[in-house]
């Protein structure tokens, strides 16, 4: 974080240092995946109904693109029964004292994640779940990025288990890509791994706010924002408030605030902004009802979406605009 806010960088990195950097990576192998990036890159002019570059819905010659701010949960799947039991081969291969008492998914993490069976990792596929349902095939913009999809796969899954995807959303994927699922690709640009837990501890709690009202405030507000319906990260509304979410901490500072004076938190709303040109900036709305007499107060932030990363254009304040 730079200026719009002071997060604190926890261990998995929900929150980067930086407003838009992306962290280097130790890997020396390069391993190019040819089928996936042409799935991605190529046009097609065929019109055909299963061509994973064509709109088939509406008959255009390419699939609409937008930039992806998602919210959920990696998981892997199989594109084919051989590289699944080559996993198990692999599994096999690797000494026993490395892998007993563990649970499977100790046992996979280890496996996939060791350099001698980046092969495997490579042809895995990687898709992101949002509150469960499997919502985007992750290609990495970056071969090499392949070894922090792995990481995203964790040796201890829990549910609160939350990765951020930012990246540029594609064609619907050809089934037989990922063995039959077909949901649109999103070649990425940046993950950020992370849980609960470490999310809520990197927010800097102001004095004299107790630690549990606190944290019971700022996971009200986060719940809020992923659990908007069809909030899948894909338009700019949702961009917005997926990048407030992890990226801003002074909406939950503010949500504090405004229960300490009796008011409840019940809407979030996003409006394109009357600064709106040549630049895309929307309004992140927030509403607070007070308990007493139901007078509602709101607040809001500008959030710049043009481009793939976005980023805050003015700090939290009142809304008078009703």
């Amino acid at each position: 974080m730079q200026e719009e806010t002071a997060i604190k960088q926890p261990a998995r990195e929900p929150i980067s240092s930086s407003e838009h950097s992306s962290p280097s990576t130790n890997s020396k192998e390069v391993d190019i995946n040819i089928s996936t990036q042409s799935t991605m890159d190529k046009p097609c002019t065929c019109g055909k109904e299963d061509c994973p570059s064509c709109n088939s819905e509406h008959g255009s010659k390419m699939f609409p693109r937008s930039y992806v701010y998602a919210i959920g949960k990696v998981v892997h799947r199989f594109p084919n029964k051989s590289l699944e039991m080559e996993l198990a081969q692999a599994t096999g291969r690797t000494p026993q004292e490395e892998t007993r008492g563990q649970t499977r998914e100790e046992a996979l993490h280890k496996v996939i994640t060791d350099p001698a069976n980046r092969y495997i990792a490579r042809q895995i596929c990687y898709v992101l779940t949002i509150e469960g349902l499997e919502t985007y095939i992750l290609v990495p913009t970056d071969p090499l990025d392949i070894d922090r999809l792995a990481q995203a796969l964790r040796p201890a899954p829990r549910a609160d288990d939350i990765d951020v995807i930012i990246g540029l959303r594609g064609p619907i994927a050809p089934a037989e890509m990922c063995n039959g699922l077909m949901v649109p690709i999103v070649r990425i640009d940046q993950i950020y791994s992370f849980d609960r837990d470490t999310l809520m501890k990197a927010i800097p709690k102001r004095k004299g706010v107790s630690e549990d009202q606190y944290r019971k405030t700022a996971d009200a507000v986060f719940n809020h924002i992923i659990k908007i319906a069809d909030n899948a990260g894909a338009t700019d509304e949702h961009r917005a408030l997926n990048y407030l979410a992890v990226r801003y901490d002074e909406i939950y500072h503010r949500t504090q605030l405004m229960q300490d004076e009796n008011y409840s938190f019940t809407a979030v709303e996003v409006r394109m902004s009357p600064l709106s040109g040549t630049r895309k900036i929307v309004d992140v709305i927030f509403s607070y009802e007070n308990r007493a007499n139901r007078a509602t107060q709101k607040w809001f932030a500008r959030v710049d979406v043009t481009e793939e990363f976005p980023f805050l254009v003015t700090p939290l304040q009142q809304y008078v605009g009703y």
